[in-house]
């Protein structure tokens, strides 16, 4: 079996589990050391169980339950060089836990292959990752202010796509946010908004992708109803489209297209 599971999305913190067979991947660790526990926890698997810990890029909301996880587990932390810079400087505790990799990289971890390829955040070294396995394909592409080159090359076609909608750029502009921050979320190195999303989504279907998870909503300056909205009007019919939900868990079969939503 084959499956990914969304343990949170947002800016309060983002964490994703990829699963198949005795491979079982953590992307991101950004809820704490105990929420990701219990996640594992309603997924059968325990923390030592896990292969490797993926991490985008060195914000909290990505990297928040690193400290005590790497305290208490010796998982080999997967980050690009820049990341990987940072995140020894900001959690000692996962030096000796640290792989690194340059931006672009492919490597294997267990019974799949990472693809990592570069984004544009305002963040050193952030990345994504395509992640090939038997009978399936998945990509990730969340805080990134752009479509970049590689991602518009590697991710549409693959089966899942987990896909950043963070914003409605309306929202963002009549909000209470101040200038400063309402240029760092629509610029080139912020975050993808509903209408962007809603394109590359549709791109990717086309030559395609079966399934589509929306992912970092912005609690602010976004709703699931305006996310959902967008993309469903672009993608006419075509495919099928999640919500990643902020608290709750979302599993997909990366194989079958079913889900299910885990109250915690």
């Amino acid at each position: 079996m084959a499956y990914i599971c969304s343990l949170a999305s947002g800016s309060g913190g983002n964490a994703l589990v990829l699963s198949c067979g005795s491979t079982h991947i953590l992307l991101d660790a950004g809820i704490s050391c105990l929420r990701i526990k219990k996640g594992l926890a309603q997924l059968g698997l325990i923390p030592e169980q896990l292969s490797a810990v993926l991490i985008t890029h060195p914000h909290s909301d990505h990297t928040g339950g690193l400290a005590t996880f790497t305290k208490q587990y010796s998982v080999p932390v997967y980050a690009s060089l820049a990341a990987a810079e940072a995140l020894a400087l900001q959690i000692p505790s996962v030096l000796p836990r640290l792989r690194c990799f340059a931006a672009g990289d492919a490597f294997e971890v267990g019974d799949v292959l990472v693809q990592s390829f570069p984004t544009h955040h305002d963040a050193p070294g952030s990345v994504d990752f395509r992640i090939d396995g038997e009978g399936f394909s998945f990509g990730a592409l969340t805080d990134t202010g752009i479509i970049t080159e590689a991602a518009a090359e590697l991710l549409p076609g693959v089966d899942t796509l987990l896909l950043e909608s963070n914003h409605d750029v309306a929202m963002v502009q009549t909000g209470p946010y101040p200038y400063h921050l309402k240029q760092r979320i629509l610029g080139d190195r912020g975050h993808l908004s509903n209408e962007t999303a809603a394109a590359f989504a549709a791109e990717a279907v086309a030559r395609g992708t079966r399934q589509v998870i929306l992912a970092h909503l912005s609690r602010d300056n976004n709703t699931p109803a305006r996310a959902e909205a967008a993309s469903r009007e672009a993608l006419m019919g075509r495919g099928e489209l999640y919500i990643a939900p902020r608290e709750d868990l979302l599993r997909l079969d990366l194989r079958e297209g079913a889900n299910t939503l885990c109250k915690r």
